[in-house]
Parts: C-alpha cells; sequence; structure tokens
C-alpha cells in the first residue's frame, strides 16, 4: 500500500515507521530539522516494543511530489488541520482513504469539508510518542491500540484492507461499527489528562493517586462525559470509572502530548482539547467548571508561545 504520513511526529512518525518496517510504501511528511534528519540518517524509532530505524526514509515537505496515494495518515497537530487538508489536496486519488489519528473530536469533518467525506475514515489511536530529537521518535507506552470504522457504520472492503495492512505492524488494531462513540470515550480521557498534567506538570503516577487531583480528574472525566452525552453522543454508562481504571494502569511515568509541549513552552492544542469541551458547554447549558478554570489557568501560557513562535 502507498502510504502518506503528514505530520511526522510521534504518532505518525512511529505508526509510518512501523509500516514502513512492515514492508509498505511509506513517505514521511516533516519540516525543518527533522526533516533533514530524516533525509540524512533516516527515521530512528526507540520504542518499549524495541528499537528500529528506517533508512533510507523516503521525505519531503512538498505532498504534491508524492502524488496520488493510497491512504493519507493525517497526524499533525490540531491546530494545523485546516493547513493539512489543503496540503494533502495532490495526493487524493478517487480511491484515496484519509484517516486522522490527531486528538479531539472534529477533525473528520474539517478535513472532509476540504477533500470531500467520501475519502473518510473514522480513526482513534490510544499511544504515548513524542519526537525527542530530530529524527528520533520516542513511543513509551505499553499500549498502541488503534480503533477503525466508516463513518456511516458500515463495514466494507476498504475498512477491512486497512484493518489488515495495519494489525500486520503489531499493533492493537479494532475494526467498529460505533467510531464516533469510540472518538468520544478516548475524548474522555484524553481531554481530562491533558487539563490535569498541564495544570500540574507530573506523570500519571504522581497525580492520580492524590485524592485531592484524582477529584478533580474524576470530576473532569465526569464533564467531558456530559457534554458529549447531551450533544447525543452514546457512551457507556460507566464510562468514568471505566476511564479512571485505564489511567491507573497505564504506565506512571505517562505525561500526554499537549503536556510536554507546555512543558516545553510550545504551542499546545488547548483549543481542541479543553477549549472545544467549554464552547459546547455552554452551548449546551451542561456546566464544566474544571475544564473552564484550566483553560483560564492554561490560555496565557498559550498566548505566550503565540507570541513568542
Amino acid at each position: 500500500m502507498k502510504i502518506a504520513i503528514m505530520g511526522t511526529g510521534g504518532v505518525g512518525g512511529y505508526y509510518g515507521g512501523l509500516l514502513a518496517q512492515a514492508g509498505e510504501d511509506v513517505a514521511f511528511i516533516a519540516r525543518g530539522a527533522h526533516l533533514r534528519a530524516i533525509r540524512e540518517n533516516g527515521l530512528q524509532v526507540k520504542s518499549v516494543f524495541g528499537d528500529f530505524r528506517i533508512a533510507p526514509a523516503k521525505a519531503t515537505d512538498k505532498p504534491g511530489d508524492i502524488g496520488p496515494v493510497d491512504l493519507v495518515m493525517i497526524s499533525t497537530k490540531t491546530y494545523h488541520t485546516d493547513e493539512a487538508a489543503q496540503a494533502i489536496q495532490p495526493m487524493i486519488a478517487r480511491d484515496t482513504m484519509v484517516i486522522s489519528f490527531q486528538n479531539g473530536v472534529d477533525s473528520a469533518d474539517r478535513i472532509g469539508a476540504a477533500v470531500g467525506m467520501e475519502h473518510l475514515l473514522g480513526g482513534a489511536t490510544w499511544l504515548s510518542a513524542a519526537i525527542e530529537a530530530p529524527g528520533v521518535i520516542g513511543q513509551y507506552s505499553q499500549f498502541r491500540r488503534i480503533v477503525l470504522g466508516e463513518l456511516d457504520g458500515r463495514r466494507t472492503p476498504r475498512v477491512e484492507t486497512l484493518r489488515d495492512v495495519l494489525a500486520r505492524t503489531g499493533a492493537t488494531v479494532e475494526l467498529v461499527d460505533n467510531i464516533e462513540q469510540i472518538l468520544w470515550t478516548k475524548f474522555v480521557f484524553i481531554s481530562a489528562v491533558s487539563a490535569l498534567g498541564a495544570m500540574t506538570r507530573v506523570t500519571f503516577g504522581e497525580y492520580r493517586a492524590v485524592p485531592e487531583a484524582r477529584a478533580v480528574l474524576t470530576e473532569a472525566l465526569s464533564e467531558v462525559a456530559a457534554v458529549a452525552r447531551a450533544k447525543g453522543v452514546k457512551l457507556d454508562p460507566d464510562i468514568v470509572p471505566k476511564t479512571l481504571a485505564f489511567i491507573d494502569d497505564s504506565a506512571a511515568g505517562i505525561k500526554p502530548s499537549m503536556q510536554r509541549d507546555i512543558e516545553a513552552g510550545r504551542r499546545c492544542e488547548i483549543e481542541s482539547m479543553i477549549g472545544i469541551v467549554v464552547r459546547m458547554g455552554n452551548d449546551l447549558h451542561v456546566p464544566t467548571p474544571v475544564m473552564k478554570t484550566a483553560y483560564a489557568v492554561l490560555k496565557p501560557g498559550e498566548l505566550k508561545a503565540l507570541a513568542q513562535a
């Protein structure tokens, strides 16, 4: 399968690397020093499942040079979604599949508006990975789970083919008919831990066992779930305790990518991870006091990072 990775960060670099290692024809789209390092030294992956290097690696900052592909995997930061959706258009042919492994819950609609919703598949991943240095991806979690589905719930040959291709990488891959529910289930988790991690600046293991912090985490999970239900999303009735159990079972040293960006003084995904919950809560008349507080606490730092970029 001919595959383009739009955004070779932690998620895109890791899964793109696995796909290339499995024998797929993968092109990595990156920028700056990261792109130069990949071109010169290949893509190095340091993973809890075993280190490897893709060398030589196809890499470019010009999607038009790649041409039409079978699959575009978008894994840019969410604040680059609209730019990425425009940039991938030269790679879209009649049967090209497009899947987003970004955080948040609105990427598919934004990308589909640019390239056509008929190309979009729904996708979610659970993974902790980041760029450690130019050309180097670190992968830290014991989980590397992917869930796929057609946005309308159908079971189609194309989504089954993609499942099989991704499964050959060694990742856990599931095919579902309720991808919207899955996306929101993940969002309940990632939105809440991004807020708590960014405010506390410590790891899962350092805040999840502190009673006061755990109570705030539980409330954040409940707020995001309440917003989803107000939108008509069918979530499991026990999603909050299930998500807490998942956090408890996760490696103690994990930090969400948004938290890592904030700690490094970089622009972060505050709008698509926290701001969207606040805005939807306001529109739907659902109280979100923890998420509003997180947004207020973190927004000044985001504005500073933007000003210095």
